[in-house]
């Protein structure tokens, strides 16, 4: 099973403060990802809409991607690219609580879980 993540979604799921620094909330949730990754042994790839460069790559069971473009959906539209590329959608699970992309995705035969109850699944503290 793999995982692939809307950030924005799973960001914005806790008002936490995260708008008053979007790249800081970034990197945490990229660590709870990397150590979630590590823990369940299942491969994780979140997509940005936009970030520093340097966010982007692989780490471990992490692979960070970065929206191609930006605006409305650019995130949404990088899902659905990397997933019509994906050799088996049955075997991924989007994270993402828009119903837009949750459609989306799952025409493509991938599953939806929603981000809050994912967010609470990676468990511990990312409070500002």
């Amino acid at each position: 099973m793999r995982w692939l993540v809307d950030a924005s979604n799973v960001i914005g799921s806790r008002p936490d403060g995260w708008w008053r620094d979007r790249t800081g909330a970034a990197r945490r949730l990229l660590a709870q990802l990397e150590a979630f990754a590590r823990r369940t042994g299942e491969p994780v790839t979140v997509v940005l809409d936009a970030g520093p460069a340097e966010l982007a790559g692989r780490s471990g069971g992490l692979e960070v991607v970065i929206a191609t473009r930006r605006g409305r959906d650019a995130a949404d539209d990088e899902i659905v690219r990397l997933l019509e590329a994906c050799p088996a959608p049955a075997d991924v699970r989007v994270v993402t609580s828009d119903a837009a992309l949750a459609d989306r995705v799952r025409a493509l035969g991938a599953a939806v879980h929603g981000a809050g109850s994912f967010r609470e699944r990676l468990g511990g503290s990312d409070r500002t």
